[in-house]
């Protein structure tokens, strides 16, 4: 296991999130979580997107099935029902959740109301969260769907290279097979961990773990090794990071899991509550934005 918490994510604790930029406002106390995490970067790195109000990426997708499951073999449970809107002061616009302004485009191009998770498989706080993200994910109702939008803000920890696998793999139909074995690939084996084996610090910049070492993770689950770099490396996927650094700099983006619902609103874990909170908390948005409130 290792030692101690990345300096860049040493708010997991305190803020259930990994941060590259200033506070969003949240204020609320973080859950408890255990921490699984690594040791420490030197800086704060200056994210790399451009202006606010570009295209989704086309990348996006939707919720990977939860680990160990079978379910992706077997039909899917039925959705839940839609929730009526009732708004009884629980949840406060700038407290427990934050309105984006101006509304920003979809991470896809669904037609239900959008759920995204932006995380990173480097995140400790996103590897925490992992497993909620699959509990809100079956507690959406039939008009509402998950996506996952992938951040690249933190490059000493790999978070890139790990952007950068993901919308391949969502290229070649292995993104939501793989999803936990990459979180298990950073977290559990080390074998795509940014941090050294003896918990001492990061890797230098050209031991860290490649795109190659990724497909390797990615083969397991039928995608060809070479194809993958290949596909890895293409304009098309340049272009989906690039689109996806820049929506999520347009959502208000500052740290990592955050989740922002039709790109109308966002929150994290600790303006939300906790865990719990986070699910409902989602699925009250959901119902705002179905009655048009």
């Amino acid at each position: 296991m290792f030692k101690r918490l990345p300096i860049l994510c040493a708010a997991l604790l305190a803020l259930a999130a990994c941060s590259h930029g200033s506070d969003n406002g949240s204020a609320p106390t973080a859950p408890t979580a255990s921490s699984t995490a690594a040791t420490a970067p030197a800086t704060t790195p200056a994210p790399t997107a451009s202006a606010a109000g570009s295209a989704a990426p086309a990348g996006a997708a939707s919720a990977p099935a939860s680990a160990g499951s079978s379910a992706a073999a077997s039909p899917a449970p039925a959705a839940p029902p839609a929730q009526p809107f009732v708004d009884d002061g629980k949840w406060v616009e700038g407290k427990n959740y934050f309105r984006i302004e101006p509304a920003q485009p979809k991470a896809t191009s669904t037609d239900k109301i959008e759920v995204t998770e932006v995380f990173s498989y480097g995140c400790p706080a996103c590897n925490q969260f992992h497993p909620i993200v699959a509990k809100l994910a079956a507690s959406l109702p039939a008009n509402a769907v998950m996506a996952y939008l992938p951040a690249s803000f933190i490059p000493q920890e790999n978070w890139p290279m790990l952007q950068r696998a993901y919308f391949a793999a969502k290229a070649l139909g292995v993104a939501d097979k793989g999803n936990d074995a990459m979180y298990d690939a950073v977290w559990k084996s080390g074998e795509l961990s940014a941090m050294n084996p003896t918990g001492t610090g990061l890797k230098p910049h050209e031991a860290l773990p490649t795109i190659e070492d990724a497909a390797k993770v990615y083969a397991k689950y039928g995608a060809d090794p070479k194809e993958f770099v290949a596909v890895a490396n293409s304009f098309s996927i340049n272009t989906q990071m690039k689109r996806a650094d820049d929506l999520i700099k347009a959502y208000g983006v500052t740290g990592t899991p955050t989740i922002v619902v039709d790109g109308k609103y966002r929150f994290d874990v600790s303006s939300a509550g906790g865990y719990p909170q986070a699910i409902e908390l989602a699925n009250w948005l959901v119902a705002k934005e179905a009655a048009g409130k």
